[in-house]
């Protein structure tokens, strides 16, 4: 039986910042293009999969997948533009919701090379947690009915997409399609504990940083002055020593 769609604990956690994020028309306009690009990015690379393939249902079944995925990418830019076009002014926001690149796409897998069984376990774990974020990203936004209609059609799509890659992995992997799925959301989970870490240490260096050019270095730089003022001013000279080498230029 195919797995549905539901709601990560991580993500109902996050209910509250999601509503924030998505409260802000600045930042919604922002998420909407940030979310076509990586639709349309996403549809070109499993087009490069339908190329490559030597399956001729998954061959099908992945040109239907990155024709969904180009027309999902249409619908957010087109959106993000009209709202944009609303906007009289660009207000400055300090935070887009996007704090982490990645997400949903195929930012961690190389389409070339790559056997099937693993594309579709990466694809299935990609959209299940896509289909996720998004059942909530519909709910934030009762206040805009067109762009929750929109997330509501590519909902429906990613159900698809999630439902038809699980099933294909028990087809051509029917022995082994679990530890697949275990394998690809293990990369996937491991993937994004480096961004976090990544992001989490560049902020750490800055904080770190700050603290030595504004807390350490001031007491440093005064005791500096106060023994530059206890110098002569000039040259100062150098006493002769005795035993110093007639033919030394010191």
């Amino acid at each position: 039986m195919a797995p549905v769609a539901r709601e990560a604990h991580v993500d109902r956690m996050l209910r509250p910042v999601h509503r924030w994020v998505w409260a802000d028309r600045d930042r919604r306009v922002r998420k909407l293009l940030a979310f076509a690009e990586v639709e349309t990015d996403g549809g070109r690379d499993i087009l490069r999969a339908a190329e490559i393939t030597p399956d001729p249902l998954l061959r099908r079944l992945y040109l239907a997948h990155a024709i969904d995925e180009l027309h999902h990418g249409v619908l957010f830019r087109e959106r993000g533009a009209a709202l944009l076009r609303t906007r009289s002014t660009s207000a400055a926001t300090l935070f887009s919701g996007n704090p982490l690149p990645g997400g949903h796409g195929l930012d961690d897998l190389s389409i070339e090379g790559e056997p099937d069984h693993r594309l579709l376990a990466f694809l299935h774990v990609a959209e299940k947690s896509a289909a996720g974020r998004f059942t909530i990203y519909r709910d934030m936004v009762d206040d805009d009915p067109s762009t929750r209609a929109i997330f509501e059609e590519i909902l429906r799509d990613e159900v698809f997409h999630m439902n038809y890659t699980y099933t294909q992995l028990a087809r051509i992997a029917p022995r082994t399609y679990r530890r697949h799925v275990w394998w690809a959301r293990a990369t996937r989970m491991w993937n994004r504990y480096v961004r976090v870490a990544a992001a989490l240490g560049n902020v750490i260096g800055t904080l770190m940083l700050a603290v030595i050019y504004f807390v350490l270095l001031p007491p440093f730089a005064w005791l500096a002055r106060r023994a530059a003022r206890r110098e002569p001013p000039g040259w100062a000279p150098i006493s002769a020593r005795a035993d110093a080498a007639p033919t030394s230029q010191y």
